[in-house]
């Protein structure tokens, strides 16, 4: 049994992950040992006629199937949703037996799936491709039940759902016959009641009204891994986009009455992001490109349209890292598939192009640094090396643990791709990808061909170490001294630096920018491939200090507790307590009570304690209420130092001061004598500044300071350490 997963940034649907080691030799035999077993049978094209009926939670369907069987075969068996009946199946009008049998394991509340077998004795057993047709039906009623993340946004839990609210039928729902390997392509006629409106893969090609209900048939043309269906009540915006190859491709937009006036906003994104990539990575892949509004939390990506909570649709979803990694994902996951059983590298790849390089490609380097930058912290502070994995074992994400390693470390691994092989050559690679695999699936171990072939570099060492080893490097300056330059030169300093790296080293390139006296700098890059190494570096001058990859172009583990202090050290933290309020008017307290209530649902391991209560003496602390409510903040205070004052009506961050009963403040400062530990102070200059930020506290977990005005952050910031390993003063004679 498999579960299909549409593509997305930042959300999910929960399902089995395997956290075991992956070579990618090892997953190449296993797919060409799969491909065998996959060519004897498959479904080529489904003809699928479908009435849904959402008052009464009701699919009734007929599905012409076109399958290819081995020879002389004695059954053909597929899967399918446990609610959905089947009434018959026929080949050539003759009816076919068929026995139907759970198989799998139950899962979120679930029955398991069923796996229809039908008998293919007699004369169709001289058939090689046969056209069978299977009606049937059922209830597919899975409310969608909120996610119990807390601290990135997952969509909503559901299976698959047809109601008065929408339809949602997805490759997890199982909700037409499907048979694991298969490409098929696709015809769809959906019947919906009046005023509703479909959106699938592929193009429509007609819609008209027929007896109080609405018909509209899609055609799929592109081999599809599972085929999306929604359905609802839509406000449809439509435009066409002159493709850079000539071709024209729609565009639209399908978002509900109250969000229609975005829709031009929508369609100015799409076409920009689709003008942008077409250029880096080839034809467009299909007919059209939807941006669809949904009834419950998703962020999904489909090939040929992105799903889209309204509360996404709300908050303006347009940015690179938003719909621009939804629209990458036509290329990268819905057109070159992930093979599932060598991992996957699709998320790292679209996040590379889409969440980082949009960026650089745009003239803004402060925005690429601080993504890499950000790239480095999300391993450092959500994985531990006791439970690290290599990228080869990820397949999906369920937690932020996933996401480090499987997105950001594995973007990290292309960045480094591509300083590896060359500009040119890196493009020319993805390119050739993605003509080469387009409408078949490609892993890690393709990639590698890929890369070797158009670069003409031997990079098995490069795919072993980044993506089949676990871990990262671990480096950091251990000297740095100066001496002059013999014959004479006196302008010139050799400077030799010895870097050191922890456990197995890693073969690295790493830049180091050396600060010169008079305020000039000298970059350099050093080789670095055993535990201890030291270089000679010729500087213009006399150097003062040596930074070690100030731009975080190299993946490396950055320490704990090197990392400036922020909530999201309190939310990794071994040992975490809440702090709150004992005392106080219950408007005033009010937010900070229902937060706590909120983290104690859904981090059960959060300890929680009131300002009258001693707290514990190790671990990170999260402090809810400010001084004239919480005695808590005096813990604050004492971490903070003159940094942060905190007053009834204001409060000041480096000097800054911030009043009026908007604000609200989020602080973070080292918890003293507790490495890696934080001290976290939430609080507003009144209920209603605490209301509108406490909801989506923990979405701002990267700075040490985030602060507020009516919601809205208006200023945020890092408070640096003392002592940096990447950063050390030259010794000189």
């Amino acid at each position: 049994m498999r579960t299909i997963i549409p593509h997305a940034y930042g959300f999910l649907i929960a399902a089995v992950f395997a956290t075991g080691a992956v070579s990618v030799a090892d997953a190449a035999d296993h797919s060409a040992s799969s491909a065998s077993v996959q060519r004897a049978t498959r479904i080529l094209r489904h003809e699928l006629s479908i009435e849904l009926l959402p008052e009464q939670h009701r699919l009734r369907a007929t599905d012409r199937m076109t399958v290819t069987v081995p020879d002389h075969p004695a059954s053909l068996a597929w899967s399918l949703h446990p609610a959905l009946r089947v009434l018959s199946v026929t080949w050539k009008g003759q009816p076919l037996p068929a026995q139907v049998q759970p198989v799998g394991e139950s899962q979120a509340g679930q029955d398991p799936l069923q796996r229809v077998t039908v008998d293919l004795s007699g004369p169709v057993t001289q058939q090689h491709e046969l056209t069978l047709e299977v009606r049937f039906e059922g209830l597919l009623d899975d409310p969608p039940r909120e996610s119990r993340q807390l601290r990135f946004v997952t969509p909503s839990e559901t299976t698959g759902h047809i109601g008065t609210e929408g339809v949602y039928l997805s490759g997890e729902t199982h909700w037409y016959p499907d048979v694991e390997g298969s490409l098929p392509t696709f015809a769809v006629r959906v019947t919906l009641p009046e005023g509703w409106a479909a959106v699938t893969h592929g193009r429509s090609v007609a819609r008209h009204a027929e007896g109080g209900h609405v018909v509209e048939d899609w055609d799929v043309s592109a081999g599809t891994e599972a085929l999306t269906l929604v359905a609802n009540r839509f406000v449809q915006a439509h435009r066409a986009w002159k493709s850079p190859d000539g071709r024209t491709v729609d565009l639209a937009t399908y978002l509900f009455p109250e969000e229609a006036q975005l829709a031009e906003e929508y369609l100015d994104a799409t076409a920009r992001y689709l003008d942008t990539y077409s250029r880096l990575l080839g034809p467009y892949p299909f007919p059209k490109f939807a941006v669809v509004e949904n009834f419950f939390a998703s962020g999904l990506g489909m090939p040929s349209f992105t799903l889209l909570g309204s509360g996404v649709v709300k908050r303006h979803y347009v940015q690179p890292y938003a719909l621009g990694h939804e629209i990458v994902h036509s290329w990268i996951g819905n057109w070159v598939l992930n093979r599932h059983d060598q991992g996957n590298w699709v998320e790292g790849l679209t996040t590379y192009l889409a969440n980082y390089y949009y960026d650089e490609l745009t003239g803004t380097p402060g925005q690429a640094r601080d993504q890499r930058r950000l790239m480095l912290l999300g391993y450092a502070v959500y994985v531990r090396p006791e439970d690290d994995y290599p990228v080869a074992a990820f397949r999906q994400k369920t937690d932020q643990k996933d996401n480090a390693i499987g997105y950001q470390k594995a973007a990290m691994i292309f960045h480094q791709l591509r300083r590896e092989v060359g500009e040119d050559m890196f493009w020319r690679a993805i390119r050739k990808l993605v003509a080469d695999y387009g409408g078949s699936y490609a892993g890690w171990s393709d990639l590698e061909r890929v890369f070797t072939d158009t670069s003409g570099r031997a990079l098995r060492w490069f795919f072993a170490q980044w993506v089949e080893r676990p871990g990262a490097p671990m480096v950091k300056i251990a000297t740095a001294r100066a001496d002059r330059v013999p014959a004479g030169r006196d302008s010139i300093r050799r400077l030799d630096v010895r870097l050191v790296q922890r456990g197995e080293p890693y073969r690295l390139r790493l830049r180091i920018l050396v600060d010169l006296a008079g305020g000039k700098t000298h970059e350099a890059w050093l080789e670095a491939r055993a535990a201890e190494q030291t270089f000679s570096v010729a500087v213009p001058g006399v150097p003062v200090r040596v930074r070690l990859d100030p731009d975080f172009d190299s993946f490396r583990r950055l320490e704990r507790a090197q990392l400036s202090p922020m909530l999201n050290l309190y939310v990794t933290d071994r040992d975490r307590t809440v702090v709150l309020p004992a005392e106080g008017q219950t408007a005033e307290t009010a937010p900070y009570r229902e937060l706590g209530r909120q983290v104690a649902s859904r981090e059960p391991t959060m300890a929680q304690v009131t300002d009258r209560q001693p707290v514990p003496a190790g671990g990170s602390l999260l402090v809810l209420g400010g001084p004239t409510l919480n005695e808590g903040a005096l813990l604050v205070r004492q971490s903070c130092g003159d940094k942060v004052r905190l007053e009834r009506d204001r409060f000041l961050v480096e000097g800054t001061a911030y009043e009026g009963s908007g604000m609200a403040l989020l602080l973070s400062c080292p918890r003293p004598n507790q490495p890696g530990s934080v001290v976290t102070l939430f609080y507003g200059l009144s209920a209603r500044a605490a209301e509108n930020v406490a909801r989506l506290l923990f979405f701002y977990g990267w700075q040490s300071y985030v602060i507020f005005r009516d919601g809205v952050v208006v200023a945020r910031g890092d408070f640096p350490l003392s002592h940096d390993e990447w950063e050390v003063p030259v010794e000189t004679p």
